[in-house]
């Protein structure tokens, strides 16, 4: 089928069942590491293409969650500045496929653009689903989590 470079959070369960969703469907992953890729401007911006600045940001990043970084209030040039700096605060996966790029990973639009035959939504939840195991993905660390690890258990 199709060769996807999927530029992942090293650890994150979300994006192993992300990963596994898209083998099963046929397609060739080449994993990346997104915290230690050297992100340049224009290479962030091509994955963001058509979306608000609000929407390149990881929800789960502990700057995030805390409230210190407010996606909504950035304009373009000082999100990608964020972004550059802190690569945890970019919202995972990244997905390039077929000379395209894109952020996150909507069943729907990934089936649109290179096919999930028998996927459905469920299958591959786009944030990070924390188990009862007490898994913390890489840089979750700081953040306060209600699940297993997170705040008073």
């Amino acid at each position: 089928m199709t060769v996807v470079t999927f530029y992942e959070k090293p650890g994150c369960s979300g994006n192993a069942r992300q990963r596994a969703v898209l083998e099963a469907a046929g397609h060739t992953v080449v994993v990346r590491n997104l915290l230690a890729t050297p992100w340049t401007r224009l290479a962030l911006l091509s994955f963001f293409d058509g979306l608000p600045v609000a929407a390149w940001f990881n929800r789960n990043a502990p700057a995030v969650k805390s409230g210190d970084i407010v996606p909504e209030q950035f304009d373009q040039q000082t999100a990608v500045a964020l972004l550059q700096a802190d690569p945890l605060l970019i919202r995972p996966p990244l997905l390039e496929a077929e000379g395209e790029r894109r952020v996150g990973f909507n069943v729907a639009a990934i089936d649109a653009w290179i096919g999930l035959p028998g996927v459905v939504a469920d299958d591959a939840p786009e944030s990070c689903q924390h188990g009862t195991d007490g898994h913390i993905c890489q840089g979750h660390e700081e953040a306060s989590h209600e699940h297993g690890r997170g705040r008073g258990r």
